[in-house]
């Protein structure tokens, strides 16, 4: 485990992108959520998760992505993840998490979806 997660962000239209880098877990779960929190309180309610770079993920950063989508929901946004490792899509799968967050197999296509949502354009 480690202290250290990545989050890169790259503003894209309606939605932003935030590519998240290294192990989501009880260590770090805490920082990526403040993280996220913090871009969609500067202004980017609609917010995609790009998962490709997390190795890890254990309950405590499940509870951080559930968080992240309540902040999104209360600031009147969206969390959209994308990219999703299949460790870690099993465990959405796995808790029906997944029928909570929308999630596509890439970022190009979490960004079509967005902006081919009346709400999100």
């Amino acid at each position: 485990m480690t202290d250290d997660i990545e989050l890169t962000l790259t503003a894209a239209g309606a939605a932003a992108v935030a590519t998240v880098t290294g192990e989501i877990d009880l260590h770090t779960a805490p920082s990526l959520r403040t993280r996220a929190l913090e871009l969609i309180n500067q202004g980017h309610q609609h917010l995609i998760l790009d998962l490709s770079g997390v190795g890890y993920c254990d309950s405590a950063g499940l509870g951080a992505l559930i968080g992240i989508w309540h902040g999104a929901q209360d600031a009147g946004g969206s969390l959209t993840l994308a990219a999703i490792p299949d460790r870690l899509m099993r465990m959405l799968t796995l808790t029906g998490v997944d029928s909570l967050l929308p999630h596509y197999p890439t970022t190009a296509d979490a960004l079509t979806a967005h902006q081919g949502a009346p709400d999100m354009a």
